[in-house]
């Protein structure tokens, strides 16, 4: 199942100075508009997570930077399921076997 529009839910919230938009904060989750849970399974109403359906799951990424100043802490596993870059791994092999 590839979500590709999935909208946010976070821990916390934060308010726009400049034009009075809340944007996500804290602890970000993916979310399907339509469902009452995230993507990785968590109740939206028992994790007291907010709903952003106006911010998209590409925008709270660290790597766009674009609504993410205030996010601290993305859910890996929602951004495994929303198709996390494969090619940032971890790790790095520094003496590989012949």
């Amino acid at each position: 199942m590839a979500l590709r529009n999935a909208a946010v839910a976070a821990a916390g919230q934060w308010v726009d100075p400049d034009d009075g938009i809340r944007y996500p904060a804290g602890e970000v989750h993916g979310w399907e508009r339509g469902r009452n849970e995230t993507v990785c399974g968590l109740s939206l109403s028992r994790s007291r997570l907010a709903r952003f359906p106006h911010v998209s799951w590409a925008d709270v990424q660290p790597e766009s930077g674009r609504h993410a100043e205030e996010v601290q802490d993305v859910c890996r596993r929602c951004r495994a399921a929303l198709g996390g870059r494969r090619d940032d791994r971890g790790w790095t092999r520094t003496n590989p076997r012949p």
